[in-house]
């Protein structure tokens, strides 16, 4: 039986015996007793006052002397006004360190023999551009979310979507084909999604020159937007494309083939990965099959422009395009044919979109959408909604080449890592091989962390220099935390000191060190409701109040100098228990911790 449920059963054994009240265990409130009071165990003694006919402070009493009577394994209590703070027996944390510290996948929810199926899609890039700020949050939630569930039983398939057709890809094409001298990323050195997200660029501020060419003559903007030759040939494009035009899709294959290259390389580096790629380019025909379809059952309608649309105002909603008048798809056509391609696929109990709140409407119609064309599912769609992301400068417009690049902040991190680390001497003793991997490790540590500890749904700004700081709630103090263990501990392996058996619970511990078993103990109940609520930076947190826990106890107390022989033990193990727990934790953000610095 747990803590939390034994207390629950002796509350209500109580309050049953003296007050003849009868209570089921889980209306029992127990909170976590504030650090200010004596205690680890909180009960909330009000709901059994009028019962009792008794001020809170009496019927606390009471129960307190109850709860002690009856069970060893509460040592003491004292209540403050109506709650009743228990103190749990120190032999009772010595017993939970030693089940904790043998098990190395504390935290992890035991597999079940069948699994259910989460599908998770996350990254979403369009192969007009290389990655940005914006993918790197998306991505590291994305990745770390799909961590969590596994964590809690879950079965998940990482799922990403590359939207590879459409008229933005045609800008970037049509660009390289009329100003891009048929240079490659060979012959130009640069990387090849980078080379891509150049011409789209290019196209942008030809279109603009076009438009101001065009109002100059007396347009209007709106106008001009829709007669400039640029976008006029990018439109011919795209239906050269839907036609199969030869050398429309030789260029299209060229340029994607470029991008994948790039993107490959930066989930490398960024340390994501997916189970199954889908690209929009093999969906859309599926989509828009569907869509023929819902013509067929009257579920959609097609207007004398030949355009498809749904009605969704009975619904509370607008009308919503499905297929353009020249028959090409958008992009909710393209999100019905792969929302069905995944579930013929794969046999997915729940399916999560990590998209940005900008997209809340688009998920919403599109659950709605799934749903009017029968499938029972489409309702379960769960649209992770997450905050847009900026620099403290502002924000970024791909488009005019103001985008922050991923390849170029994560370089910047790593390359600003290695320099904070020399400066404070924890590289010293260390070979150029690791020097770079340590410097990898925190840079990317120190993005990531940076990224995750926010709760996801809040907008926030990514602050370069702030993230890499070795004090604080940084990943760099997370990871120093951990070397720093991990240094202990090998000492204590050079002494011979055998501090991998289960330790004697009945050696005194401080308060201190009783209060870090508590919080290590915790660890499970984290990493569930994080999944629950889907949010990483629960974790993020929990793993800095650890960690600052355990340094006020490294300041405080003598590990590897204790003369007593057990209690150096017990604190050579509570160390290697808390290291596990970081890195455990930290792996599910997707985050690596170094052994040294």
């Amino acid at each position: 039986m747990n803590l939390e449920l034994n207390i629950q059963t002796l509350v209500a054994q109580s309050v049953k015996e003296l007050y003849k009240l009868e209570i089921e265990t889980n209306q029992i409130q127990l909170q976590k007793t504030k650090r200010e009071f004596e205690g680890d165990i909180t009960v909330v003694v009000f709901p059994f006052v009028k019962a009792a006919r008794k001020s809170p402070e009496g019927a606390g009493q009471e129960i307190g002397e109850f709860i002690v009577k009856h069970n060893s394994l509460i040592a003491s209590f004292n209540v403050i006004k109506g709650f009743l703070n228990l103190s749990i027996n120190k032999s009772y944390w010595i017993d939970l360190l030693n089940l904790i510290h043998l098990n190395p996948n504390f935290g992890k929810a035991e597999t079940a023999a069948e699994q259910n199926t989460m599908m998770i899609e996350y990254s979403s890039p369009n192969t007009n551009k290389p990655l940005h700020l914006g993918h790197i949050r998306n991505n590291l939630l994305g990745f770390s979310i799909s961590e969590i569930q596994k964590a809690n039983g879950w079965k998940v398939v990482k799922t990403n979507i590359v939207n590879d057709r459409g008229i933005h890809i045609c800008k970037s094409m049509l660009a390289w084909k009329l100003f891009g001298n048929s240079e490659t990323p060979t012959s130009t050195g640069i990387k090849g999604d980078h080379l891509v997200g150049k011409y789209y660029v290019i196209f942008d501020q030809a279109f603009k020159a076009e438009i101001k060419d065009l109002m100059s003559k007396g347009f209007t903007e709106d106008e001009a937007k829709k007669t400039a030759p640029l976008i006029i040939e990018a439109q011919k494009m795209l239906l050269a494309w839907e036609n199969n035009d030869p050398e429309t899709r030789k260029l299209w294959e060229m340029m994607n083939g470029w991008v994948y290259a790039g993107f490959d390389e930066t989930y490398k580096v960024m340390g994501v990965d997916f189970d199954k790629i889908y690209y929009e380019s093999e969906t859309y025909l599926t989509g828009k099959s569907e869509v023929e379809r819902g013509i067929k059952s009257g579920v959609f309608t097609q207007r004398d422009d030949t355009s498809v649309w749904a009605d969704l105002t009975a619904d509370g909603l607008d009308e919503k395009l499905l297929l353009r008048a020249d028959g090409t798809s958008v992009y909710m056509t393209q999100d019905i044919g792969t929302a069905k391609l995944r579930y013929d696929d794969f046999d997915i109990k729940k399916m999560v979109y990590v998209v940005g709140n900008e997209q809340n409407y688009h998920f919403q119609v599109l659950s709605l959408l799934l749903d009017k064309l029968g499938y029972s599912w489409g309702k379960n769609l769960v649209h992770f909604s997450y905050g847009m992301v900026e620099l403290p400068e502002g924000k970024m417009k791909s488009r005019e080449g103001t985008v922050v690049d991923a390849d170029d902040l994560m370089e910047e991190m790593i390359s600003t890592a290695r320099e904070t680390s020399e400066e404070l001497g924890k590289l010293d003793n260390c070979t150029e091989l690791e020097k770079a991997e340590i410097a990898k490790m925190v840079g990317l540590g120190a993005l990531k962390y940076f990224i995750l500890k926010v709760d996801p749904k809040k907008n926030m700004t990514f602050n370069p220099k702030e993230s890499i700081d070795f004090n604080g709630n940084t990943g760099p103090f997370i990871q120093y935390t951990h070397a720093r263990i991990k240094s202990v501990l090998r000492k204590a392996d050079d002494l011979g000191l055998n501090y991998r058996n289960s330790i004697d619970n009945q050696i005194e511990i401080s308060d201190k060190e009783s209060y870090l078993i508590q919080l290590v103990g915790e660890f499970p109940a984290v990493v569930k409701q994080a999944g629950e609520e889907f949010s990483p930076a629960i974790i993020a947190n929990y793993q800095y109040e650890l960690v600052k826990e355990y340094n006020q106890f490294y300041h405080d107390f003598t590990i590897l100098k204790e003369e007593n022989e057990q209690l150096r033990l017990f604190r050579l193990v509570l160390s290697d228990a808390i290291a596990m727990v970081i890195k455990t934790g930290m792996k599910l953000l997707g985050i690596e911790v170094p052994e040294r610095m």
